[in-house]
């Protein structure tokens, strides 16, 4: 018996461990990141896709891709459907409170102001944009959308954003041969890809 199990063991190739772990590990993420902002989902996939990209297993970069975008779309469906919650709500809610803190106001009136302008456009723009999606969401909330009407807004607005974050883990994976190389360059990159504008916006608010 034992040495049926050991030869079970050594014939799962590493790949099929890395997948069983790797794809739920990347939803989770994602989704929690999608709720709670302070995760970097992009850095997240692109990472993802790097080791995907050095896989032979088929279907890698698919799975990473259509895991990815229904991830940030259930996250983003479900801290939409929360703040509207707590606009209902007289005391409002704590999830409503955390969208508010991460809207500045100048950021709030650029959002609403494009969402009256360009109205569903605007969702595909804000997940593509660092610090983007939380405004435009909070737009949508105070222009009282209905859930379904973001939803249908923010399908390819999850696709544009693991499709976007994808190509870049792609791009990082050719440049290495070693994956963890690859994922090191991507991971530096988005963040410095989400930081940027901040550090931007603060320079030219900066005292002369």
């Amino acid at each position: 018996m034992r040495d049926v199990l050991a030869a079970a063991v050594t014939t799962v190739p590493p790949e099929s461990t890395q997948q069983a772990l790797g794809y739920p590990s990347l939803f989770l993420l994602v989704l929690i990141g999608a709720l709670v902002p302070v995760v970097p989902t992009g850095a997240l996939v692109s990472s993802a896709a790097v080791v995907a990209f050095h896989q032979t297993a088929p279907f890698s970069m698919v799975l990473v891709f259509v895991v990815a975008a229904f991830a940030a779309f259930l996250g983003d469906v479900a801290l939409y459907w929360l703040g509207r919650r707590g606009m209902k709500s007289k005391n409002g809610s704590r999830w409503l409170a955390a969208i508010r803190d991460r809207a500045p106001e100048d950021r709030l009136a650029q959002a609403q102001e494009k969402l009256a302008e360009h109205g569903v456009a605007v969702l595909v723009l804000s997940r593509l944009v660092p610090a983007g999606r939380i405004p435009v969401m909070l737009a949508c909330l105070m222009a009282k959308w209905p859930l379904r009407r973001f939803a249908r807004g923010d399908v390819p607005a999850c696709l544009a954003w693991a499709a976007t974050y994808q190509l870049i883990g792609v791009a990082g994976g050719s440049l290495f041969k070693e994956p963890w190389e690859g994922v090191v360059a991507v991971v530096v990159l988005t963040i410095v890809i989400s930081v940027a504008p901040g550090l931007w916006r603060r320079l030219r608010g900066a005292p002369q």
